[in-house]
């Protein structure tokens, strides 16, 4: 006769190791699969050239001397003097700044205004390291 109380054991240890092979293989051959896909890009108009805008380099000492390129400048004339100068550059052109690190957080950021007075957009302060 049957006994109807006892629960059937279920043996899932084969399931368990066929998975685990399984899932071997996946993570072996995965990283082998190419996805290819033939993509036909649009032909862009070659008239047009981009142009190197060359940088403005601007240099502070520490005897408050300011630099342009080659051209020197005294601090307490350098906004009006700088408004002239940059009067002849493009704007889209990127602006470096390097102070020595004993000059004073205002003189560093009188410098930074002006410059952003005078239009242009992409100034950074250069460090060492």
């Amino acid at each position: 006769m049957y006994d109807w109380e006892d629960t059937p054991e279920l043996n899932i240890t084969p399931l368990v190791d066929v998975m685990l092979v399984l899932l071997a293989i996946l993570m072996v051959i995965a990283p082998n699969i190419i996805y290819e896909e033939n993509i036909k890009l649009p032909q862009g108009s070659t008239s047009q050239q981009l142009s190197k805008i060359p940088p403005v380099h601007i240099s502070i000492d520490k005897d408050k001397n300011v630099k342009i390129n080659r051209d020197r400048y005294l601090l307490n004339a350098f906004m009006d003097n700088f408004l002239l100068y940059s009067s002849k550059l493009d704007k889209k052109a990127t602006v470096l700044i390097s102070a020595d690190k004993s000059l004073d957080y205002g003189i560093v950021m009188s410098v930074l205004a002006a410059v952003k007075q005078a239009g242009f957009s992409e100034v950074s302060l250069a460090t060492n390291g």
